[in-house]
């Protein structure tokens, strides 16, 4: 048996019902659904009956990968012993699923991963801790709301699907789990400087407390300083206004105050 590793942030699933019912999430077509951290193959035996040589799996444990290639050898070679975060996922084609009961330890980055392929992925069934759920699916005025909702609202529609409870774990972890689902939505692009978007809302956020006068000052051309957007918190703007607010600051680069 696999031992859960504290340092991986693993907690085994050991409820079927709850491994069917969070693969079941999971429809369409798709070139690759990709399951991160299969840990015990909980998720992978009802994956692999419904996606077959579609899956793939992405698995950093050594332990567990000894495990799984014991137990489900009919993935061969779509088991791959490496780091999700550090997986270039071009390769594998340009409609994507992406699955897994994600360590809560990098919950956050493998969000941000998936921005990276926003191109790719499709979609993200992910069983994350309950608080993180919240705030990737919070919307403007709420305590949670934050840079991920903002980034990951831009580009999918985000479902709070059910809670989860602590006690169907190896081990139990300290806080209430949460599944969600990513859905893809119809932007090909994000109407304005892309590069400029991610940099105004981490910055901004980074300071929430203060007015984006304050916290995005140094993006901010004297002409525009005066502008009633930038009395606002973060926290105020929804995802179509910091589109607006990116291009504003973009037609005004800080730049050209000297030229």
């Amino acid at each position: 048996m696999v031992r859960p590793k504290k340092h991986l942030g693993q907690h085994f699933l050991t409820d079927q019902n709850i491994a069917r019912k969070i693969v079941a999430q999971l429809e369409g077509d798709f070139e690759k659904v990709i399951e991160v951290g299969a840990g015990t193959g909980v998720l992978t035996r009802y994956l692999l009956d419904q996606f077959g040589n579609e899956l793939l799996v992405i698995e950093i444990d050594s332990e567990s990968i000894a495990f799984l290639e014991q137990h489900f050898p009919a993935l061969g070679s779509n088991l791959v012993e490496g780091d999700f975060l550090k997986t270039d996922l071009k390769p594998y084609g340009n409609n994507l699923a992406i699955i897994g009961n994600f360590p809560y330890n990098i919950s956050s980055q493998i969000f941000f991963q998936v921005l990276d392929h926003r191109q790719q992925v499709s979609v993200v069934v992910g069983m994350i801790q309950k608080e993180v759920a919240e705030r990737l699916n919070a919307g403007p005025g709420s305590k949670t709301y934050g840079i991920l909702s903002v980034l990951l609202q831009v580009w999918y529609k985000i479902d709070y699907l059910f809670t989860v409870n602590e006690n169907v774990f190896n081990p139990p972890p300290k806080v209430k789990s949460a599944v969600i689902r990513l859905i893809r939505n119809e932007r090909k692009d994000a109407g304005c400087n892309e590069k400029l978007l991610f940099q105004l809302v981490k910055s901004g956020f980074n300071q929430r407390r203060k007015t984006l006068r304050n916290s995005i000052r140094a993006f901010i051309h004297p002409d525009i300083i005066h502008n009633e957007i930038f009395n606002k918190r973060p926290e105020q703007l929804s995802v179509e206004a910091f589109i607006e607010l990116t291009n504003l600051i973009d037609q005004n680069p800080v730049e050209s105050q000297n030229s």
